[in-house]
């Protein structure tokens, strides 16, 4: 790319930034159907708050409730009274525990953890808010009328109707793609729940206020708990064989994108298009075209990313020891920071790379953009033939980050592009200053399997003793095992079946296995400390499911 159009893009009319006190262009999760809901939910709470301090409050919601009640209970018919009574047991012992189960079942299936332990809280949180306001109000079941289906405990809210209501909820908001399917489910939830509410009333065990009351706690708090724990832009229901990674950059988070290049950038965007999402699970890689026929490439990063960060590192360090550098970023403007400075720095050492533009803010301290240049027609090393020239750049690189205390730390065909007749190693975000040897070690693995899987490991192997001995190759394979390779690098060595690693072990000197195991007092007491907490989770979840309405 021609950098000097990149200063070009500068426009003379000062600097761009985002005014102080002007919100961020992205715009938050919480739309205008959660925050009605949550505004019924606060109602709600100011009249459960009046009539626990006076009774008279209470007196005159019981007579409207009861006058509503009159008609339908003195008017009950033969043919419809029992099956009124089957919707009121089912909704009552058994909807929410068959939908929470299923959801729960499905959620762990498609490997949305994250929304079922929403699900979870959610009914937690729901059951606690029925069970106190139920027991401080201490609202009898309806009065001077005939009940004639299943009840316990005080009346306001209705738990059944909240429980099966969050269930309902909490289902769409797990498994339901958005958009017309998301709108039929909310509207099937909605029936389910009006047909259930009205068996209620119609059997005499609840006031329509407390079916009211309980359905505006389901919604609300789930509503809350899912928009800020799963926001649909970040955590959206797909599916398909994209990764949870990849986030959605249409519709406003493409705006926002769009106007923080141009304000942060002075770059003018015209298509904003997702580009080797295959070889990418720690980022959203993008190509954004620009308006004077120029591309950038860019790597979109949010807190999903932050978090899935931190417990990748967590889970090799209790599987592991600490292998090496696996503290966690702090924030994602951290994260973003580290791969724009190891950009710079490979340049210095000589390795191709990326020229780095410059750092887009698309939400303080949740988004951000890494904007590089864009390899036009560069390609994966995996695409194209492995010469004897490609194979010396690999190795070179290799070499030069060596010398100069560099390791990459994700070796793998999709981090290995081909330019023409260069080599160019990109997604520097693993990268580290001053590795240990054995860190150093497993790059060289770790390319000389990329270089082999499109030539042979026996040419790969006759190049490398040009630039390395013998006894390096050894402990490089010596320290090489599954989990030092990225997961794209060990599916195409086991697709390829040639074996590669095995063969680059019998052609370098024989080697003792490098253990990859590090015992320290912090390993042991993390492993003792996840062990605990993940026995208490378990322990008040399991004593807590017929509470929550799933037993």
């Amino acid at each position: 790319m021609n950098h000097s159009a990149t200063v070009g893009h500068r426009r003379a009319h000062g600097h761009q930034r985002r005014p102080s006190g002007e919100p961020p262009p992205l715009p938050r999760e919480l739309n205008r159907a959660a925050i009605a809901w949550l505004i019924t939910f606060a109602g709600w709470s100011v009249v459960w708050f009046t009539v626990f301090l006076s009774d008279r409050p209470a007196i005159w919601i019981t007579e409207r409730d009861l006058e509503l009640m009159a008609p339908i209970v003195d008017n009950r018919q033969s043919w419809l009274t029992p099956l009124m009574q089957h919707v009121n047991e089912i909704g009552t012992l058994w909807a929410t525990a068959i939908v929470g189960w299923a959801v729960i079942v499905l959620g762990l299936a498609s490997k949305r953890v994250r929304h079922v332990l929403l699900l979870i809280a959610s009914l937690s949180i729901v059951a606690a808010i029925s069970t106190v306001v139920a027991r401080q109000i201490s609202r009898p079941r309806p009065l001077g009328l005939t009940q004639i289906g299943h009840w316990e405990g005080f009346a306001q809210p209705s738990r059944p109707a909240a429980l099966l209501t969050t269930a309902l909820v909490g289902a769409g908001l797990t498994l339901v793609p958005l958009g017309g399917k998301r709108r039929a489910w909310i509207a099937c939830t909605a029936a389910v729940i009006v047909v259930f509410g009205f068996a209620q009333v119609y059997v005499g065990v609840d006031h329509p206020s407390d079916v009211f009351a309980g359905a505006t706690v389901g919604v609300a708090i789930t509503l809350l708990l899912y928009r800020m724990g799963a926001p649909e832009s970040v955590f959206p229901i797909t599916y398909g064989s994209g990764k949870t990674a990849h986030l959605d950059v249409t519709g406003s988070r493409c705006d926002a994108i769009c106007l923080g290049m141009q304000r942060q950038l002075d770059i003018n965007v015209d298509e904003v298009n997702p580009v080797g999402l295959a070889g990418s699970a720690g980022s959203t890689p993008l190509r954004i075209s620009h308006d004077n026929g120029d591309d950038f490439f860019a790597k979109l990063y949010a807190r999903s990313h932050l978090r899935s960060d931190r417990s990748y590192k967590l889970w090799r360090t209790l599987r592991y020891g600490r292998l090496e550098d696996e503290q966690r970023f702090a924030s994602v403007r951290r994260l973003v920071q580290h791969e724009d400075y190891m950009l710079q720095v490979m340049q210095r050492a000589g390795v191709k790379t990326m020229d780095p533009i410059g750092i887009v803010e698309i939400t303080p301290d949740r988004e951000y953009l890494l904007v590089t240049e864009f390899l036009d027609d560069a390609v994966e090393i995996s695409e194209v033939e492995v010469t004897t020239e490609l194979i010396d750049a690999g190795l070179t690189a290799i070499t030069r980050m060596w010398n100069s205390g560099l390791a990459h730390r994700d070796v793998k065909p999709a981090n290995v592009m081909v330019h023409g007749d260069h080599l160019y190693l990109i997604d520097v975000a693993f990268a580290q200053i001053r590795p240990s040897p054995w860190r150093q070690a497993v790059d060289l693995a770790n390319m000389m399997l990329v270089l082999a899987l499109g030539s042979s490991a026996e040419l790969v192997y006759d190049r490398a003793l040009l630039q390395f001995s013998e006894d390096e190759i050894a402990e490089a394979f010596a320290a090489s095992r599954g989990v030092t390779l990225p997961s794209q690098l060990r599916a195409s060595v086991r697709r390829d079946g040639r074996e590669l690693t095995e063969r680059f072990r019998e052609l370098a000197p024989a080697k003792e296995p490098v253990s990859i195991q590090r015992w320290s007092i912090r390993r042991i007491g993390l492993t003792a400390w996840v062990a605990i907490v993940a026995m208490a989770v378990a322990a008040v979840f399991l004593g807590n499911l017929s509470a929550i309405g799933l037993l």
